[in-house]
């Protein structure tokens, strides 16, 4: 998911910091996984990530930029994994920045449903404009109607999207991107009149002596979701990341330091 400039209001939100002390400072901070590489590749990662003890909030299935065509059973294994271990999977869906019809997205969402049983979708490449607004939400609304139980949806905008997405998803993405324009980042006001938890951030190329810093500015911004690591971004190709070049295909060189870190309460 690249790091958008904002394409809503023509008039871009006033920005903030909130003030310490603020009761997000107080919420339980944990992981939302991007999605590994296939398990043929990143079977350590898989198996990581199965292990009790990181505070993981979800974590995002990506079978064949989608679903695939078929069931695959190293994905099915994987998530089944995850599933003994109660952590929620998500199916990553390409929405392509509103370019993929209806049909399309919601034919993906069927496939992870009755393959996979998974828990949510992670609406990957989502605008963020007003105009796009009516469209994500009728996707959304359709999300939940075909699901078996309440879906659990994450809108992947990677910036701060107009404020009306945030009342027809669970969670937004509004940071994804390198650590070197995160640390300068600020937060749109609007945010404000919503809980941490409706808010993820995924920052790659953090590098470990910076961690601290960077679970301050989740916490000072009000992001209860992350994804922080030292890989970085090697090439893209017609939007998604080339083979070996997407920043969350490997687990962060430092996962079990920033574990015990989140784990233990330190980023509250």
């Amino acid at each position: 998911m690249p790091y958008l400039k904002l394409t809503g209001p023509t008039r871009p939100p006033r920005l903030h910091t909130r003030a310490p002390g603020d009761p997000s400072s107080l919420v339980r901070t944990g992981f939302g996984v991007p999605g590994c590489a296939h398990p043929l590749v990143a079977g350590a990662e898989w198996a990581a990530l199965a292990r009790p003890g990181a505070p993981l909030h979800w974590v995002v299935l990506d079978v064949a930029d989608g679903p695939g065509d078929r069931p695959d059973p190293h994905c099915l294994e994987a998530a089944g994994r995850l599933r003994n271990a109660g952590i929620r999977i998500l199916g990553r869906i390409d929405t392509a920045y509103g370019a993929r019809g209806f049909g399309d997205v919601i034919s993906d969402a069927h496939r992870y449903l009755d393959w996979y049983l998974t828990d949510g979708f992670l609406l990957d490449r989502c605008p963020a404009g007003r105009d796009t607004l009516p469209e994500i939400r009728r996707t959304v609304t359709a999300l939940r109607a075909i699901s078996p139980t309440e879906p659990h949806v994450v809108l992947g905008h990677g910036t701060h999207p107009h404020p009306g997405y945030a009342e027809n998803a669970d969670q937004l993405v509004t940071f994804s991107g390198p650590w070197s324009d995160y640390r300068w980042s600020q937060v749109a006001e609007w945010t404000a009149g919503y809980p941490p938890e409706k808010f993820c951030h995924f920052v790659h190329g953090v590098p470990r002596g910076h961690l601290d810093e960077a679970l301050r500015i989740a916490r000072w911004q009000g992001a209860a979701t992350l994804w922080f690591t030292d890989r970085v971004a090697r090439g893209r190709r017609g939007g998604r990341d080339t083979p070996g070049g997407s920043p969350w295909e490997t687990m962060p060189g430092y996962w079990d330091e920033i574990v015990s870190r989140v784990g233990t309460g330190v980023s509250e």
